[in-house]
């Protein structure tokens, strides 16, 4: 992890800490994407993006099919967190909506992605970061 960041989380509240610290690691991010799978998720890939960035760790995307259905695979994962006493440092000041094309959960050292078709083919993620590993 980068060591700057180490020196400045102080000014982070405790659960970021937690989390930039490694209790969401390689394993969780996996989970998270066979979660998101079960549930009907498409196209899950987990990137690894160590080494490539300093403000995360790994990347997990999903396709989703509709609004409901993306609200849906965020109240999974949300619950997921919560049973693992996994925080979720950052959480987006709107409301989730049926109509986003985006919604993405910051979990410190994962942030998951949930797109629809149009916007995931749009921003081309797995492209701009190419260079990431694929673990699934």
């Amino acid at each position: 992890m980068d060591a700057m960041l180490l020196k400045n989380s102080a000014k982070y509240p405790q659960d970021v800490q937690s989390a930039w610290s490694g209790d969401v690691d390689q394993s969780t991010a996996i989970d998270i994407a066979r979660l998101l799978a079960e549930h009907k998720g498409k196209e899950v890939i987990t990137l690894d993006l160590r080494g490539l960035n300093t403000w995360t760790d790994f990347f997990v995307i999903a396709s989703v099919t509709s609004g409901v259905h993306m609200l849906g695979l965020e109240r999974q994962v949300k619950e997921f967190c919560r049973t693992r006493n996994i925080p979720i440092p950052c959480i987006s000041p709107k409301p989730a909506a049926i109509e986003d094309e985006w919604r993405l959960l910051d979990l410190g050292t994962i942030a998951v992605h949930l797109m629809t078709e149009k916007a995931r083919s749009f921003y081309e993620l797995e492209r701009l970061w190419s260079q990431a590993k694929t673990l699934v």
